[in-house]
């Protein structure tokens, strides 16, 4: 079967050139594509004399990067490239430069590009064909746009899949990935427990709010106070500060040992999406609770047969339950986002604190332990007389 198309292609191909060289026309229209731009080939006659005109248009070199610009150079290669070669490479192309764009989570724009494939001619025709994946660069391709649909968060809708049907059947693979999406991506949308604006916010106080209240939520009770560095008088920034605490921190922080120092360890970093925003902490050094002893008393496949010497069961020692605070590697007493990230605002932070109802700050010794420019910078201060010192 192979031999025969192949043989019928040849004496076609032969039949077309001796057409071509009668009639003294080429036999190609010269019309090319390559990954990163669009060339195209047109002779025009002008004055009897045949001049070659090339237009080049590339996704890179572009002077508006909008999205009306990156629909039309779709609807440019759809309309002068018929036969539409190369149409894997454009798609990758494509692909590669949608954040340029801004387009990367727009819909529109994704069915757009499945749209530029040709309709019908990569439907399998019997069942070897399609389950040895039949043109599979270009199902691949497809695959691809699909999974960048999905880390986006982008979610396909019934056009989509009525554009794979009449692409690729219903046996294609990329009409499979679609059917997987649907059934998964609304599973995992709204599962979160803190929702974010989708896109987030640029504002990097509301980002600051919605980090911190999606951390300290452990505890229903934590209070969220914003602070103002300007507030202090020795203070030398004027930034804002996002700080929480719970009354059950407030009271670790009362039985703390005066003769322990705590620390302000960060930053730390927390997503919200694509954003991200860096955060402190007030911490100590983890309590030291008692194991716990497994009651074997009811466990008869361990059971200790004995006649004369039976002993009672031990009795269990009492012991305080450790709050959610008290973690196996820290304490942690109270969490904080600033505007600036410095050393200074953290120390705006402490004091603020320490009007707020933790006076017992002032008799405690702070070591402020922050990453700056790859160095560990420590500060130290007992009560509001600080000592800077850099490791």
């Amino acid at each position: 079967m192979f031999r025969t198309r192949q043989l019928r292609m040849l004496l076609f191909y032969i039949k077309q050139s001796k057409n071509d060289q009668f009639n003294n026309q080429p036999s190609f229209n010269m019309k090319g594509f390559h990954t990163n731009s669009m060339r195209f080939t047109e002779n025009k006659e002008k004055s009897g004399a045949g001049k070659e005109v090339t237009e080049k248009l590339s996704f890179e070199t572009a002077k508006e990067k909008t999205k009306n610009s990156y629909l039309d150079m779709i609807r440019i290669y759809v309309n002068r490239d018929v036969h539409r070669r190369g149409h894997v490479e454009f798609i990758y192309s494509a692909l590669k430069n949608m954040e340029q764009y801004g387009v990367h989570k727009d819909l529109e724009v994704y069915k757009a590009i499945v749209d530029v494939l040709p309709k019908g001619k990569f439907i399998p025709q019997n069942i070897f064909q399609a389950e040895f994946m039949h043109y599979p660069k270009q199902q691949q391709c497809v695959v691809d746009l699909l999974e960048q649909m999905e880390d986006n968060g982008v979610l396909p809708d019934v056009e989509m899949e009525s554009m794979l049907l009449n692409i690729f059947g219903k046996r294609g693979i990329p009409l499979r990935k679609y059917w997987r999406m649907m059934y998964w991506m609304p599973k995992f949308k709204n599962l979160s427990p803190w929702p974010v604006p989708n896109p987030p916010p640029n504002d990097a106080f509301e980002l600051a709010q919605l980090a911190i209240a999606r951390i300290s939520s452990v505890d229903v009770q934590t209070k969220l106070t914003i602070y103002q560095s300007s507030d202090i008088a020795d203070s030398i920034e004027d930034t804002w500060i996002v700080s929480a605490q719970s009354p059950i921190q407030q009271d670790l922080l009362r039985q703390h040992n005066v003769k322990e120092p705590i620390y302000v360890e960060g930053p730390y970093r927390v997503w919200l999406r694509t954003k991200s925003v860096n955060y402190f902490m007030l911490r100590a050094n983890p309590k030291i609770f008692p194991e716990e002893t497994e009651d074997l008393s009811d466990d008869v496949s361990k059971i200790d047969v004995s006649f004369f010497n039976f002993t009672p069961p031990k009795m269990k020692s009492l012991a305080n339950i450790p709050s959610i605070h008290e973690q196996n590697d820290a304490t942690i007493f109270a969490l904080c986002a600033t505007g600036t990230s410095s050393k200074d605002s953290l120390l705006s932070w402490i004091r603020h604190l320490e009007k707020d109802g933790n006076s017992v700050l002032s008799t405690l010794s702070v070591v402020f332990t922050l990453k700056s420019s790859g160095k560990e910078l420590t500060v130290e201060s007992a009560g509001l007389n600080p000592e800077i010192d850099e490791r």
